[in-house]
């Protein structure tokens, strides 16, 4: 573990706490099956990023009421239904090191179990009675609904654009997390100003992390990452690395990496030849690249809130998200 991740985990540890806490308060189901499917995605090792950067934007934000770490639960709901559903459409069989939902329990339960989570969701953010907030949850579980669809639509494409993957991500990623920060200035009160600077750190620490998680992809250790090596690519999801390496790629290189990437059964050798072409064609470094230029862009936000321990920790966070291994 990393000495900035365990600086940040030790002053967020109560944080953490409350909102493992209330994970668990606010779930309700009346079904011990509900219950079981729900406790298998929830509680085997997410990072709760995104409840934690609610907490913590409420703060930045001055938020003096007690509702913040059960409001906070909304967006891991959201999160943890949305990798029900899409361990399902990819047929992924492993999430976090644990066999899916779906290979445990079956297709129908892992479906219902993700829309229930989503109503949990839901019916939390309806009890703060602001129009609002309700309205940007709504807006958020349309985006990363159409921002997966999207995907699927161009599974397997090699014609993916630099564009329509940024829009991808943008709305199976990057809006939850904008969204965790933007409502915790509604829920606070703050000018409007805070909460545009909450929503662009948000967004911008969103994308970031996207594609820092797709670099991860390459990594040659299933067991750190928690899913097959080259998961995205076996599923056909074609990332920022492989559109700019396939672009840059003479086209000998190019047509056998197509090959590669058209093959669901690719070996590992294949695999370990298209990471050095990826290499040598510079999509690894440009990915990362427009990473930090996401995370300085996240930080440059920041700092329209005055210099205080919660504004550093976020600033950490963001760090963080760089140097993520898993």
């Amino acid at each position: 573990m990393s000495d900035l991740k365990n600086r940040i985990l030790s002053l967020v540890k109560d944080d953490l706490d409350g909102i493992e806490a209330a994970l668990l308060e606010n779930l309700h189901p009346n079904l011990d099956l509900v219950s079981k499917v729900a406790h298998h995605i929830l509680f085997s090792g997410g990072k709760r990023l995104r409840p934690l950067l609610m907490v913590l934007s409420a703060r930045l934000c001055d938020y003096r009421g007690d509702y913040d770490k059960t409001f906070s639960v909304i967006f891991e709901y959201l999160h943890a239904a949305t990798l029900l559903h899409d361990d399902l459409v990819d047929g992924a069989e492993l999430r976090r090191g644990k066999p899916a939902s779906h290979i445990v329990w079956g297709n129908e339960i892992a479906v219902l179990v993700g829309d229930f989570l989503l109503a949990r969701g839901l019916a939390i953010a309806a009890e703060t009675d602001e129009p609002r907030i309700i309205k940007i949850i709504s807006e958020i579980t349309e985006n990363m609904s159409q921002g997966e669809i999207h995907q699927i639509d161009r599974k397997g494409k090699i014609d993916l654009s630099e564009t329509e993957y940024m829009d991808i991500i943008k709305c199976k990623t990057a809006v939850l997390f904008q969204g965790a920060c933007r409502i915790s200035a509604i829920l606070a009160g703050a000018p409007e100003e805070k909460e545009m600077a909450l929503a662009q750190y948000g967004y911008h620490l969103g994308m970031a992390f996207q594609m820092v998680d797709d670099l991860l992809d390459y990594t040659f250790d299933t067991q750190i990452l928690g899913k097959k090596v080259g998961a995205d690519l076996r599923e056909g999801k074609l990332t920022l690395p492989v559109i700019m390496a396939l672009a840059q790629a003479e086209p000998g290189d190019r047509t056998m990496m197509e090959k590669i990437i058209r093959d669901e059964k690719f070996t590992n050798n294949d695999f370990k030849w298209l990471v050095e072409k990826i290499t040598e064609q510079g999509g690894f470094e440009y990915t990362r690249s427009l990473a930090f230029e996401h995370i300085a862009n996240a930080r440059q936000a920041l700092e329209l809130f005055p210099v205080s321990p919660t504004r550093d920790i976020l600033f950490d966070i963001a760090g963080y998200a760089l140097e993520r291994t898993h």
